[in-house]
């Protein structure tokens, strides 16, 4: 059996794509590495989306962009396709791998999405590693932070003038069992109001995994991908359209547009373990393994 796995970091207006050539190149191919050894694919996104939390590169754990307060609040989801078990957590502060708390809510609960101080104190009780304000509030955050408040807008981490890359990392894998697994993580959008949550740790929205269809991570403006349940609605074209991973994602995406006039991207690893994205955005950072071919670039255009 062969394995797939693409992974991504934003989609928007990118500024200099090659800046995240190397770190994309080292996470894919560190994921790959795990399931040609025989990983989980619950295993290898949860290990490449703590790897891209812990980039200052990405708006998601280290480098989560800041809201209204200046504070760093973050949200996290990953679900299994062998029996939809998933786990997602909401506006967290302070655990290092947000990711890795979404999967303890999947595991350590009968619970799916818990939210802020409980899901604090789920990853306390665990063990899972917790880090103080100073390692989230980056100078690059703070500058970030700034020039939203001056122009009185919160914005998307990869908005044509928000001077950075744009909103949500994730990770979609299928291993060699034929086992499907999906993980997002965001830090949401610049600025955004306190207590405001996007479609990162929604199920059906920012994430999902099915066996029977596909694996997907979304990222873009999270009210959009709420409203039109994009991740289940991409799932829904390979499982009952039969219609390939690439063929679903530009259809999601289609759909995504003529609904809501929706800004973002995704990508996707179907059943079949082909891969696919599609984005709506001038740009998406990714990076696939699939045949033992490893490709990094922005949709649509390689860059290394």
């Amino acid at each position: 059996m062969t394995y797939s796995l693409m992974i991504h970091g934003g989609a928007g207006a990118i500024r200099a794509p090659e800046r995240f050539s190397e770190s994309l190149r080292r996470i894919v191919e560190a994921g790959a590495g795990m399931l040609a050894c025989g990983a989980a694919a619950l295993d290898v996104v949860a290990r490449c989306v703590s790897m891209l939390e812990d980039d200052p590169l990405y708006n998601a754990g280290r480098g989560a962009v800041l809201n209204a307060d200046g504070a760093a609040f973050c949200d996290a989801s990953i679900m299994d396709g062998r029996d939809l078990s998933a786990g997602a957590v909401a506006g967290v502060r302070g655990p290092r791998n947000p990711v890795l708390l979404a999967r303890l809510v999947m595991e350590k609960t009968p619970h799916v999405l818990v939210i802020g101080e409980g899901a604090e104190s789920l990853g306390r009780a665990h063990g899972l590693v917790f880090e103080d304000e100073a390692y989230f509030v980056t100078p690059e955050r703070l500058a970030q932070l700034a020039r939203a408040k001056a122009r009185h807008e919160t914005s998307l981490d990869h908005a044509p003038n928000a001077h950075g890359k744009l909103g949500t990392v994730g990770a979609v894998a299928r291993d060699q069992s034929g086992n499907l697994a999906a993980a997002t993580s965001t830090g949401g959008l610049v600025n955004q109001m306190s207590g405001r949550v996007g479609d990162s740790p929604v199920i059906g929205a920012g994430v999902y995994a099915d066996n029977a269809s596909c694996a997907i991570s979304c990222t873009g403006v999270g009210e959009q991908f709420l409203r039109t349940s994009l991740a289940r609605t991409a799932a829904f074209f390979v499982e009952s359209q039969g219609l390939t991973a690439e063929a679903a994602a530009q259809e999601a995406i289609a759909y995504l547009v003529r609904k809501v006039n929706g800004s973002g991207g995704l990508i996707v690893v179907d059943r079949n373990g082909r891969c696919g994205a599609a984005r709506s955005t001038p740009g998406l950072l990714m990076a696939s393994a699939q045949d033992g071919r490893i490709i990094v670039g922005t949709e649509g255009e390689s860059i290394s």
